[in-house]
Formats: C-alpha cells, structure tokens, sequence
C-alpha cells in the first residue's frame, strides 16, 4: 500500500458560474493555448501572469476557463489539473 493511496475521492476545484472545463489542443505561444471547453466552443485562452512561471501547461492538459464576456471565442485559465485529477473527473463524468 503507497503512502499516497487513501482509497478515496479527492476533493478537487469545480467550476464556478462562470467557468467551463477545457482540454488545451495546442500552444500558440506568447502565453496562449487553444482550448476545447466543455460546452462544444474552440476558444483561444489566456495563461495570467501568476500562472506563467509556476504552473506549467502542455497540450493535453485539463484546465478551466473563464469565457470573456465580450469576446466569446476568448478565455483566461484559472486553473489547471494534474493528470490523476483530471482521471478523477472523468470517472465522475465531469468531463
């Protein structure tokens, strides 16, 4: 038994109101990736300045966005989960 098994659900970061689930398809540069969301809309999202240095995102990746009100083909990313939380929401078929 690992010491990281604790035969249990995670409590991971939901979206909020305004928030969808996004799979980055791939990176633009300049600190932009194109995003699949949830609710069926290619959006090309934005990596805020206090994620750049600190959270790496690679293609693949499970993130949330926060669709731009006046722009909807745009988001910001506020979050990103690591591999085995994204496996948890797909069991739980958030995603």
């Amino acid at each position: 038994m690992s010491d990281n098994d604790d035969g249990g659900r995670r409590n991971l970061r939901m979206p909020e109101d305004d928030e969808v689930f996004a799979t980055v398809t791939n990176m633009l540069g300049a600190n932009r990736v194109r995003v699949r969301c949830s609710d069926g809309v290619e959006r090309t999202a934005r990596i805020p300045g206090k994620m750049q240095k600190r959270v790496w995102i690679r293609e693949d990746d499970v993130v949330l966005v926060e669709p731009w009100d006046w722009q909807d083909e745009k988001a910001d990313i506020t979050w990103r989960y690591d591999k085995q939380d994204a496996d948890q929401l797909r069991e739980e078929g958030h995603i």
